[in-house]
């Protein structure tokens, strides 16, 4: 099976969690009257809905799936010209720490 046949799955499953605890929810909330058991599937409501969310953003990260090659991040250039010597007045040199100290 391919990676895309596999998301397709585990997506329906997650769709399929996500409308059988929306109608336990339903059922509870109208027996209970929303005391500790509301609780506990608002609680599983809310980790179906983030399974939900992990699934998109792994579709949304897997290679190939859209059919356009991944993009690469942009190139920063770096300029070959020395750096401003006030940038380094506090730093530690090497980790050996300040300039008046030794290295034991």
């Amino acid at each position: 099976m391919a990676l895309q046949d596999d998301l397709t799955a585990v997506q329906r499953c997650v769709d399929d969690l996500v409308r059988t605890v929306g109608k336990l929810e339903q059922q509870v909330g109208e027996g209970s009257r929303g005391g500790l058991a509301g609780l506990d599937v608002r609680r599983v409501r809310t980790d179906a809905d983030h399974l939900r969310e992990s699934v998109a953003l792994l579709r949304a990260a897997a290679p190939g799936l859209a059919g356009a090659p991944a993009k690469r991040p942009d190139l920063v250039t770096i300029p070959d010209t020395p750096y401003d010597s006030s940038l380094w007045t506090d730093s530690d040199d090497e980790g050996l720490g300040a300039s008046d100290r030794r290295a034991p």
